[in-house]
């Protein structure tokens, strides 16, 4: 996140949508992403920026990338803008039979066999990636995520901020998982692509960690605690030193000091942009209310470590909605009385206060919030049109739905879906 003056707490923010190129008959993953770039900018390129959404590349050549070229601070006009650049990829596309498609991992690719990965501009750094790690997989081939980052200025900011995003982050999920299925099977999480994102470089445990972050609270000490403990555990295996250790860095948030910003990537993108930006939004606004101290103090949000927040964590991948946080002392720092509480019960009580707090904040989202927030995540609501019939002509179905939920930027619950009996 750059710009030309320092950007505080809350001022604007910087987004990123990931989604699949697939066939526009087979929705079979199409890597055509350069061909993309090419008939936008002319030329092969690493990135088009048109107006204020850029469009770029990313790890493999079937995936694009949509983000805002410069911090906004505006989400509503942000999510039109989106909108209107998914249409615009879409008109392109089609002259190559392909269109893009939500969620944040396709339900039938194979990605031993399918996975092609981008082979112009830092290609240098994706095949260290490949050596290192083997990328034709599920947790670097078949994931798309949204990204959000969030400004802060000096070492204050940044402790609040951090703070704040570490003691959220376990229930982030609950709102977002929308990757339940993977070739055409569903394994019991709701959030697959969490469980790989944890898995997929445990060759060097210190890169993603337990995936929140550890408790620091200034740049000297995020740099001993994580920076330096990469830079030594990535020598050995990168001799050129291609790899640096602020991009290694791959918990489900990474601070940026370089840009002031951290970006929270633990989301799964959703089936359109008004969903995502709504999603944002709450996140944002509860966000708010930690940062400020009114649900806790800064002391208590610090308090909690690694270990702790990752037993929440990891219930919520699996569970979303409906994990049960039987955990007191959490649920306390969102003001929540009683032992226990699902994950949806947990966010329910949240949007209440955020409306209550900063009303005109959240009036904009809540028609696409409400529904949500009641029947749960997509990927429920995936798994529950499904009626657990995974064949490759019951998913085309629904994913077929869902990539047109993305082109008229509708969200799930408004589309009438049914599976094969």
């Amino acid at each position: 996140m750059k710009d030309k003056s320092p950007l505080h707490l809350f001022q604007a923010y910087g987004v990123e949508l990931e989604y699949m190129i697939v066939d526009s008959n087979t929705l079979d993953v199409k890597p055509i992403a350069d061909e993309l770039l090419k008939v936008a900018a002319g030329e092969y390129v690493n990135e088009f920026v048109n107006g204020s959404v850029t469009w770029s590349n990313e790890l493999v050549s079937h995936v694009i990338e949509l983000k805002c070229t410069e911090p906004v601070a505006d989400l509503q006009e942000l999510a039109q803008h989106f909108a209107s650049n998914v249409v615009q990829i879409n008109i392109l596309l089609s002259q190559f039979d392909a269109k893009l498609m939500p969620t944040a991992a396709h339900p039938w690719m194979n990605p031993v066999e399918e996975t092609q990965l981008w082979p112009y501009g830092n290609k240098d750094i994706y095949e260290a990636y490949d050596r290192i790690f083997g990328c034709s997989g599920h947790g670097w081939s078949n994931l798309q995520s949204t990204h959000l980052n969030l400004p802060f200025h000096g070492d204050e900011e940044f402790a609040r901020l951090h703070a704040a995003i570490r003691i959220l982050m376990p229930i982030m999920p609950a709102l977002t998982a929308s990757s339940p299925i993977l070739e055409k099977k569903y394994e019991g999480w709701l959030d697959k692509r969490l469980d790989y994102y944890q898995q997929n470089q445990i060759k060097i445990p210190q890169i993603t960690g337990k995936v929140i972050p550890e408790q620091s609270f200034s740049e000297a000490s995020y740099s001993e605690m994580i920076y330096q403990p990469i830079e030594k555990a990535i020598r050995p295996y990168d001799e050129e030193g291609i790899l640096e250790a602020m991009w290694l860095n791959s918990r489900g948030a990474i601070a940026r000091f370089d840009r002031g910003s951290i970006e929270i990537r633990i989301l799964d993108i959703q089936e359109s942009p008004i969903a995502d930006l709504a999603v944002l939004s709450l996140i944002i606004e509860v966000l708010k209310l930690l940062s400020s101290g009114k649900l806790a103090s800064l002391e208590a949000q610090q308090s909690w470590t690694v270990e702790d927040l990752h037993k929440i964590y990891a219930k919520v991948i699996v569970e979303a909605q409906d994990a049960q946080i039987e955990d007191s002392s959490y649920l306390s720092l969102y003001q929540f009385e009683g032992d226990s509480a699902s994950a949806q019960q947990l966010w329910i009580h949240l949007y209440k206060i955020a409306a209550a707090d900063n009303p005109e904040s959240l009036r904009p989202w809540m028609e696409t919030l409400d529904p949500l927030l009641q029947r749960g995540s997509l990927a429920s609501k995936i798994l529950e049109v499904s009626e657990d019939i995974f064949s490759r002509e019951n998913l085309s179905l629904i994913y077929s739905e869902l990539c047109d939920c993305l082109d008229d930027n509708k969200t799930f619950q408004t589309c009438h879906i049914v599976g094969l009996s």
